[in-house]
């Protein structure tokens, strides 16, 4: 069964994180340049002065891709740490998806601000280190990580196809070339389960997809918004799925569209790794 977990409408919510030590959900809404939560209370949310997208743990912190840096955001002071620039002096740019690794380190890609055509990177921070490791990117997206650490995931949405990269097991670098995993409707945010099936969903056609290992289709789900964006496994037990939305772009947006739902997950979600400064 799908419910409301927020009715909150975002123009482009994206990077739902939930944090288990603050039982909570955080999430972004990227171009209204803010970060949103919701736990036990009431739908709280911070204004932040540049667009930012994507949520990472780091303590009782949240490690927070901006658009021209990454920065620890304390949820409880609203107090901002700088930690590294991020394309700061590109003014065509903005990050987009992004996720924690197991081994402390954070993907990131960044994108045009109108989706320019290979104006995106995809950046890997690691001890205190950004490295880009793929360029030419349109639209960065289903970044995620299988449990046993042997791969990562990434997608251009542009081109509709989600890439698996084999990781060296020492420090989660890229090991060689990536390879194809799927051909999908339209590639968002991604997540994988502890059985290593990856979830994703498709922006503009209203479908969270799941995949197993060999990148077979193996379940689907028609959500209520057309332009699902991320999912994100957590509440107890990593037992529940959490999707955002996008209002953007409708010229006729229904009442659901932009708001973040909820599922029982089917089977049981990895909890999101801790970033290591």
């Amino acid at each position: 069964m799908i419910g409301i977990y927020d009715e909150t409408r975002c123009s482009l919510g994206e990077g739902p994180l939930w944090h288990p030590d603050l039982s909570a959900l955080f999430w972004c809404d990227i171009n209204n340049r803010r970060i949103l939560t919701r736990g036990v209370e009431d739908t709280a949310f911070w204004q932040m002065g540049e667009h930012v997208s994507a949520l990472g743990r780091l303590g009782n912190r949240l490690f927070v891709a901006g658009e021209t840096g990454l920065f620890a955001f304390d949820p409880a002071t609203g107090d901002r740490e700088d930690i590294a620039p991020l394309e700061a002096e590109n003014e065509v740019t903005r990050s987009n998806d992004g996720r924690a690794d197991p081994w402390g380190g954070f993907w990131i890609g960044t994108m045009g601000k109108s989706a320019e055509e290979g104006a995106g990177t995809i950046y890997r921070f690691y001890r205190g280190e950004i490295r880009a490791m793929y360029g030419k990117i349109t639209i960065p997206n289903a970044i995620c990580f299988a449990p046993d650490g042997s791969c990562g995931y990434f997608s251009d949405t542009s081109t509709r196809q989600i890439w698996r990269q084999p990781l060296n097991h020492k420090d989660g670098w890229p090991k060689g070339d990536p390879e194809k995993f799927a051909l999908l409707p339209r590639p968002d945010g991604a997540v994988v389960d502890t059985d290593g099936n990856l979830w994703c969903a498709n922006y503009g056609t209203g479908l969270l997809t799941c995949h197993d290992k060999a990148g077979n289709l193996i379940q689907q789900i028609q959500m209520p918004a057309s332009q699902v964006t991320c999912p994100a496994f957590g509440g107890k037990g990593s037992s529940r799925m959490f999707i955002t939305s996008a209002a953007q772009g409708l010229s006729d947006p229904s009442p659901k569209d932009g708001q973040t739902f909820e599922i029982e997950a089917d089977g049981e979600g990895q909890q999101e790794f801790e970033v290591i400064l």
